[in-house]
């Protein structure tokens, strides 16, 4: 596999901003629970920021092939240094729920941003058919990796300053200091992007979807409502269940996830052999179903052995469908669609995990919100199944059909 300089760089800035995502996964909660939130608070906060990166984002991505990919990277920067700035120096709760909706926050470990739609746009130009599905694989790969050493590095960390005879709040300061400054290295990175990066000549400078527009909004549509499972069992909220029910440190907690995200990094470079012997389809579900029956099984495991356990499977198959689901994407969509399908795609699935975290809440951390999310997420895969099983990218098709696609 060979990568074009621009797609290696954009393989560091996702690392880097992965493990920044990392470093909030373990402690986030915990910081908001020590600034005095309650249970339903903090689920409300967190869903006020995944709402707020939702909007920012669909409403960047609409002008990023207009303004330029690379100045948009650069200028969402600085979102990331000025949310965990204001996160890590102000105490008023206000103040930080409004950081949060209008910056750069990460409850859930996973991407926000407008980052990932524009940087898988600008892979597919420079990777061929053949190869996209695995260049995925590699690129899911590296973010995996940088959120489980993030992961780690915060929650031991938070424990080594606390370890000083700092208090907890400092420790969790300290994380997000580091947090802002990743966002500066960002966007020193993304000045090293070339032209190449940009639309090209015969691609539409505006979001538009013509010929896919029924498949991708249904496809949007679907992740949705996987997602808004997703977001009843995000990361963070899996590590405070952890440290409720066994009483975890923060240390341990970085140590677990960090462990279930190498899995899950690892996991995903099969999703290309898989897809080339079954399909994009059947790797896209039949991988996702057996993760989330044992996201059903976690709460319920009666030691921490156990639902560490049930994490690691989960982990072990649950992100083998990341690589296939952004190959589908990209492969059954027009070139100048692939912006438009890509932002919007990632954003519904955005707004579907905003919800869930106070759904959560309200729930009061209990066994409910990971029964709900693994019943509707296998729901999803289903639909997914039945609606779009027929629905061949065109590396899949006969060659005689591949012409005339």
């Amino acid at each position: 596999m060979t990568l074009t300089s621009d797609t290696r760089i954009l393989f560091v800035t996702r690392a880097v901003r992965t493990f920044a995502y990392g470093l909030l996964a373990v402690i986030l909660a915990l910081f908001l629970a020590a600034r005095g939130l309650s249970n339903a608070e903090i689920g409300l906060v967190f869903t006020l920021t995944l709402v707020g990166d939702a909007l920012l984002s669909l409403g960047i991505g609409v002008v990023a092939d207009r303004f330029g990919r690379r100045r948009v990277l650069i200028g969402s920067c600085l979102l990331v240094v000025l949310a965990g700035g204001v996160f890590a120096t102000t105490e008023n709760a206000i103040v930080l729920t409004v950081a949060a909706v209008i910056g750069t926050i990460s409850p859930s470990g996973a991407e926000v941003g407008p980052f990932l739609s524009i940087e898988q746009a600008a892979i597919s130009q420079e990777v061929s058919a053949a190869e996209r599905t695995r260049v995925f694989g590699f690129y899911q790969l590296t973010g995996s990796l940088s959120n489980a050493l993030g992961a780690l590095t915060g929650g031991w960390l938070a424990r080594i300053v606390t370890s000083h005879g700092h208090s907890q709040l400092d420790a969790f300061r300290a994380v997000l200091v580091v947090y802002a400054a990743l966002g500066g290295v960002m966007a020193v990175l993304f000045f090293g992007l070339s032209a190449k990066v940009e639309p090209q000549d015969h691609v539409r400078t505006r979001v538009s979807l013509h010929r896919s527009r029924r498949a991708v909004t249904t496809l949007a549509a679907l992740f949705t409502v996987d997602s808004f499972g997703s977001g009843l069992a995000v990361q963070t909220l899996l590590a405070y269940w952890l440290h409720r029910r066994f009483e975890a440190d923060v240390g341990l907690l970085g140590s677990i996830f960090f462990a279930t995200n190498v899995i899950a990094g690892f996991s995903s470079l099969l999703s290309a052999p898989i897809a080339k012997r079954f399909g994009l389809v059947n790797t896209m579900v039949w991988t996702h179903v057996p993760g989330n029956m044992l996201l059903i099984a976690f709460p319920f495991m009666p030691t921490l052995d156990l639902s560490v356990a049930a994490l690691l499977g989960r982990f072990l198959v649950a992100q083998m469908d990341v690589p296939a689901r952004t190959s589908y994407m990209m492969a059954i969509v027009d070139d100048d669609e692939r912006s438009a399908a890509s932002t919007i795609a990632n954003q519904a699935k955005l707004v579907g995990t905003s919800l869930g975290p106070f759904a959560a809440g309200l729930m009061g951390m209990s066994a409910a919100p990971f029964v709900i999310a693994g019943v509707l997420k296998i729901a999803y895969d289903l639909a997914l199944y039945r609606l779009f099983r027929r629905v061949r990218p065109p590396e899949e098709l006969p060659v005689s059909e591949r012409r005339r696609a």
